[in-house]
């Protein structure tokens, strides 16, 4: 709670959304009971929540399907029992054509609603004394359904509708805070000579999680980019320089190959530790450590990225990968001089160079990225 408090992020959306979801089921069970004395008022606030989204548009989507799911499933329910009455066969045939309507793609996430909808409306059905009676039970469902949904949209929409622009940023943040770390491990034991078979399997584990925020990232900046639709918020002048996110989506895409060749290295390295006993290249690893630690600072400045402040950001950037392409140079310097066995296709040595060349060429894309879309 303090975190959701004191800092914008995960905590303060999700107590943000709980807040929304308690005051939106309060309001539709209290219209449902006490107002319209509904037979089964539990309906309204159920739909309510259902429609408490991470974004506008998505609570929209997910409602109309729902809707469509709940009348779908009311309509066979009727279609079935007004014929066949309540009974067995009359269940089962609900529960097949239900089902198999539940299949329907269109409704997403919200196609096992048809069958949950059939379902309650068969027992509201059997339950009721006459014709007019069960009519009446049958459409207060589906009205209860529409009035929750109604009150969850107004709430989520007036109240605190969430834009989440910040998300590109953060994933961006999250994925660059692990290149660093990484890096920086890397940097250390290469410098050290330390790099013993543990520490090679931690470096191959650690760049498959690098990967895998990259998938984190372009979660966040779906987030960002579907936050926008349906959303009042977007009109208000503070929110109009951040309602566009080709900026973060060229970086990703940068970053991507990047990280590919990251974790590329990483294998290379690990190898590396299995086919070399001693290790007789002293400087050769050295001037290696001062690369990483070079795309290591590159990455450090990634991970505190910032739309207000891009520009000196992207222009420090810059600055950092021309000081990595120098220690590239050295990289390359010290490896003819020492007379590394790069053509030996059996040892590693030629594989870390062309690694480490390809991982230069995508930092510097990314700062190049960086800095044409912070000029515009």
């Amino acid at each position: 709670m303090a975190r959701a408090w004191g800092t914008p992020g995960h905590e303060r959306h999700a107590v943000l959304l709980i807040g929304k979801s308690v005051l939106a089921s309060t309001l539709s069970w209290w219209i449902a009971h006490a107002v319209l004395d509904a037979t089964s008022p539990a309906f309204a606030p159920f739909s309510a929540v259902l429609t408490m989204n991470a974004t506008i548009s998505k609570s929209v989507w997910q409602t109309l399907r729902y809707i469509t799911a709940v009348i779908v499933g009311v309509a066979v329910q009727a279609a079935i029992s007004f014929v066949a009455g309540p009974d067995l066969i009359a269940f089962v045939l609900v529960a097949v054509i239900a089902l198999s309507l539940g299949q329907w793609q269109a409704l997403g996430e919200q196609r096992s609603q048809v069958a949950t909808a059939a379902f309650f409306a068969f027992s509201t059905y059997a339950a009721a004394t006459s014709n007019a009676d069960r009519v009446t039970q049958l459409g207060q469902i589906v009205l209860l359904v529409l009035l929750g949904c109604g009150i969850g949209l107004i709430v989520n929409l007036g109240l605190a509708p969430p834009l989440r622009y910040r998300s590109a940023e953060q994933g961006l943040h999250v994925l660059a805070a692990e290149m660093e770390t990484l890096l920086d491990d890397m940097a250390d034991g290469l410098c050290s000579g330390d790099v013993n078979a543990e520490r090679a399997d931690r470096w191959v584990a650690a760049g498959e999680r690098v990967q895998a925020a990259v998938g984190q990232a372009r979660a966040g900046l779906e987030t960002a980019e579907n936050s926008l639709p349906f959303n009042p918020r977007r009109l208000l002048p503070v929110h109009r320089g951040h309602l566009t996110f080709g900026r973060y989506r060229q970086t990703l895409s940068a970053m991507e190959r990047a990280v590919y060749q990251l974790a590329s290295l990483t294998r290379s390295l690990g190898r590396w530790r299995e086919s070399e006993d001693t290790y007789t290249y002293g400087p050769a690893l050295k001037s290696y450590a001062d690369f990483a630690a070079c795309l290591r600072d590159i990455a450090h400045v990634l991970a505190e990225v910032d739309s207000d402040t891009l520009a000196d950001q992207a222009e420090e950037m810059c600055k950092l990968a021309t000081i990595a392409q120098e220690a590239l140079r050295k990289v390359l310097d010290t490896a003819d001089e020492h007379r590394l066995p790069l053509a030996d296709a059996g040892r590693p040595y030629g594989v870390l160079i062309v690694e480490a060349t390809r991982l230069m060429e995508e930092f510097q894309n990314t700062c190049d990225v960086l800095q044409d879309t912070a000029s515009r």
